[in-house]
């Protein structure tokens, strides 16, 4: 959660939900809320008091209690206006996820979605008042600069296909596996490159047994040499020379839910032609071409639309170009004066009604 107050040079504040105090956290972290620390909620929303607006980054695994019930009890602890951030909207919640974040909704002086579909489902599924509702892109690092002379050139090595993100059930990579092996033909070959650790929930109940099935499976379907895995957590400089090197980003996701992506939003932003299962972020944001949409579930589908990208000439030139003239609205610099022109109108909006 992130409190600013609105001055022409920001103050921002950090207070992090966290399952142990780091020892040294970074610098804008004025607060560290330990899930399971008596009183942490009230202590969480003591320390976002100093500031002048609250920013509350919703998820439903972040926070304490069941569903994350916790935010609820710092939310209404609040004595500034709060503005909070939905990186999840359900289509079908189960009662309590309801509560939660109509509670939120009410509470809050504004609802931001990322996506117009979070938005739609909010106002379909969810009492809100829709004038709450503002839309303000996820935001992505700018890693379009310096690569105007290596983006979109005609492929001459070996092609790379590119999945990153925290690794577990549901990211969909054993379909991306078995799309490898229908392009064995391809020459030069093609590699698959997985990145990322596997996600901290699924380690701590699982270990890495997912990553070890991905593996065997390559190795059964005769691409192990193809497909790598990188279990390291990568630096931004590190993420930036890893997306600059990837011809195709790939996203094989199970997911029907997802509203939010920042993998598919760091894609596009870095000006990489995307295929990608149809979730709901991917249907908006890959809508005018700038990508492929592909069934779920469905290597044959993944192995298609991937050697379209890598064969058929300019395709894969178009998709950039199109990524490339969406991109300024998905960058932090744009996303950063939505959110300081909406922290502005509700400071104001709040001090006219104290004043009323």
């Amino acid at each position: 959660m992130v409190r600013e107050p609105v001055r022409e040079v920001s103050k921002v504040g950090v207070v992090a939900v966290v399952d142990t105090p780091e020892q040294a956290p970074l610098p804008e972290v004025a607060h560290q809320w330990v899930r399971s620390a008596r009183g942490g909620a009230i202590a969480a929303a003591a320390a976002l008091n100093r500031y002048d607006v609250a920013i509350v980054q919703h998820e439903f695994g972040i926070f304490g209690g069941r569903d994350g019930a916790d935010v609820l009890e710092t939310v209404r602890a609040l004595r500034v206006p709060a503005i909070v951030v939905l990186h999840t909207v359900l289509a079908t919640p189960t009662s309590r996820q309801r509560v939660i974040l109509e509670e939120l909704a009410r509470i809050c002086a504004a609802v931001v979605t990322m996506t117009k579909t979070a938005g739609q489902r909010l106002i379909d599924h969810y009492t809100v008042d829709p004038t709450k509702i503002r839309l303000i892109p996820h935001g992505a690092a700018d890693n379009r600069a310096g690569q105007p002379e290596d983006r979109h050139q005609p492929i001459s090595r070996s092609p790379v296909i590119l999945t990153w993100g925290l690794l577990g059930a549901g990211k969909g990579i054993e379909w991306g596996i078995d799309a490898m092996a229908q392009l064995a033909d391809l020459r030069p070959a093609v590699q698959y490159r997985v990145v990322g650790q596997t996600h901290p929930r699924v380690l701590e109940q699982h270990g890495e047994s997912y990553r070890t099935r991905l593996v065997e499976r390559a190795r059964r379907r005769g691409v192990g040499n193809a497909v790598h895995f990188d279990a390291r957590y990568l630096s931004s400089a590190e993420l930036y020379r890893l997306i600059r090197q990837a011809d195709v980003v790939l996203l094989p996701y199970d997911s029907r839910e997802q509203v939010t992506s920042g993998v598919l939003i760091e894609a596009v932003a870095a000006g990489k032609p995307v295929v990608s299962t149809a979730f709901p972020h991917a249907q908006e944001l890959l809508s005018s071409g700038a990508g492929l949409l592909v069934e779920r579930e469905s290597p044959t589908a993944i192995a298609t639309a991937l050697r379209r990208v890598l064969t058929e000439p300019g395709l894969a030139n178009r998709m950039g170009e199109e990524a490339d003239r969406i991109a300024p609205e998905l960058l932090w610099s744009s996303v950063s004066r939505k959110y300081r022109a909406l922290a502005t109108e509700t400071l104001q909006a709040d001090r006219k009604l104290a004043t009323a």
